[in-house]
């Protein structure tokens, strides 16, 4: 087992990473209490069961909600259902939400958990590669509207975060290979030695390489961890975390939740942001290359896919509005001045922004 420290006074917490921590992560929790385990219809039937009986060892009382699994699920309507289920399942203030799943499941359940009874203790437990290294960390929470992802939501931490590497083995490669565009990202902001590591280790990642993984997602863990540490909601550099998000949310939205994992559209994002780094912070056109050939040989999207190229640059546009880090309509952008250093904040012209993506 890797444990990493999210330090945040008192609400700090670890993030403990290794195979079998589905059944032997749980230490130092306490006993006899009560907890509703949030899922979705495609991690129950793998790891339900599994979870239940290791909080049941402990002498919890569990019920366990499933949602569909899906973008979609991530809404107000599934949030107020979970909120009867937790009615129902007795919840007090010192019950637990835990979450079992990917990052829907994990922003949906901790908001659920933000929420509920003014808020209630959380323990994420992430069963997909993204929300190992990203979505199950940090306390960032929500659901999505229409109009755009995660415009309801709440910064709220959890108390643990259980990550079983074995959960990755039944990922599907297209799951799995979504991950890794967050992985890539730390390097790209952060850590030129792990984009380095990337490169040189791409085969084994593809493989799905048991040693060189569980140190990929610790290291990436330890980033996240050290930015949230210094920056926890968001108000200076915690935004560089969203590099390669600005239009990947857009083409979420506009694509309809569905046709692209949130992975693949980052990474979309990602090549976009190059361009405008290139462009606009004098980022050298041989290190933006690099960083998409990566990409690709990771089996990660470019703005090159035909289905990309399809959508509607007024429509991206538009919902680029809504985005949570838009001012005045006008959306920011996290640039990169080189490998591992980044600007956040960052305005362009309509023009400029619409010249990175149809590249006229």
């Amino acid at each position: 087992m890797e444990t990493v420290a999210v330090g945040l006074g008192a609400r700090s917490y670890d993030i403990r990473i290794g195979r079998g921590m589905l059944e032997q992560g749980w230490e130092g929790l306490p006993r006899g209490k009560r907890a509703l385990v949030v899922t979705d219809s495609n991690v129950d039937p793998l790891y339900g069961a599994r979870c239940d009986a290791a909080l049941a060892a402990l002498d919890w009382q569990v019920t366990r909600a499933v949602v569909p699994a899906g973008e979609t699920t991530k809404s107000v309507t599934h949030l107020a259902a979970l909120y009867e289920q937790a009615v129902a399942a007795g919840l007090d203030r010192g019950a637990y939400i835990v979450a079992l799943g990917g990052g829907v499941v994990g922003d949906l359940a901790g908001f659920l958990a933000a929420t509920f009874l003014r808020g209630i203790r959380l323990i994420q437990v992430p069963t997909s590669l993204l929300a190992m290294v990203d979505s199950s960390v940090g306390g960032k929470t929500g659901v999505n509207l229409p109009q755009g992802k995660n415009l309801v939501g709440a910064f709220y931490q959890p108390e643990l975060v259980v990550a079983d590497l074995a959960c990755l083995d039944t990922l599907l490669p297209r799951e799995y290979l979504s991950g890794l565009a967050e992985v890539v990202k730390y390097g790209i902001i952060w850590d030129a030695a792990l984009f380095r590591r990337l490169e040189s280790d791409r085969a084994a990642l593809r493989e799905r390489d048991d040693a060189v993984l569980a140190s990929i997602v610790a290291r990436s863990c330890a980033i996240k961890a050290e930015v949230v540490s210094v920056d926890e909601r968001e108000a200076g550099v915690r935004a560089i975390l969203n590099f390669g998000h600005t239009l990947g949310h857009a083409v979420e939205a506009v694509a309809g939740y569905e046709r692209w994992l949130h992975g693949e559209a980052v990474a979309v994002g990602a090549d976009y942001a190059l361009n405008l780094s290139v462009q606009h912070k004098g980022m050298p056109v041989a290190e933006a290359d690099r960083m998409r050939v990566l990409q690709a040989d990771l089996g990660l999207p470019g703005l090159d896919h035909p289905d990309i190229r399809s959508l509607s640059w007024e429509a991206l546009r538009a919902a680029m509005v809504t985005d949570k880090k838009s001012v005045a309509g006008s959306p920011r952008f996290v640039l990169a001045e080189r490998l591992g250093a980044v600007s956040y904040g960052c305005e362009l012209s309509d023009a400029d922004l619409e010249r990175a993506f149809t590249g006229e």
